[in-house]
């Protein structure tokens, strides 16, 4: 298989690809967000779908997705946004996975502690 510059992708298959939708979400995938499968691909799912779904076994990066498809990263947002609707896979930005692995307020552990001894 040869593959072919980003450049001199057609420009009709990139419509079909997509279903005619040029933008989406920007917000959700930047270029470093992991995404992760939660489903296998089932017959009769666009092949580019399935193609994500395989290579996202485990946690990837949009930006590694798309130089795996071949594809520009703005195409691949789109598939990823279809298949994030519908629950296929899962979405985590690695600054807001770290965010949340941070230890509660010392005072509000203190309240507890007090609350557990007072029972």
């Amino acid at each position: 298989m040869i593959r072919r510059p980003v450049d001199s992708e057609d420009p009709d298959r990139l419509y079909t690809v997509t279903g005619g939708r040029s933008r989406v979400d920007d917000t959700v995938f930047d270029l470093v967000t992991l995404i992760l499968s939660e489903s296998e691909p089932t017959p009769g799912m666009q092949s580019e779908h399935a193609k994500i779904l395989r290579i996202c076994a485990r946690p990837t990066a949009v930006v590694e997705i798309a130089a795996d498809l071949g594809l520009p990263v703005s195409i691949v947002r789109i598939l990823l946004s279809d298949l994030h609707g519908t629950g296929r896979i899962t979405a985590r930005h690695p600054r807001l996975t770290a965010s949340r692995t941070r230890l509660p307020d010392p005072d509000l552990l203190k309240q507890v502690l007090v609350g557990l001894q007072n029972l």
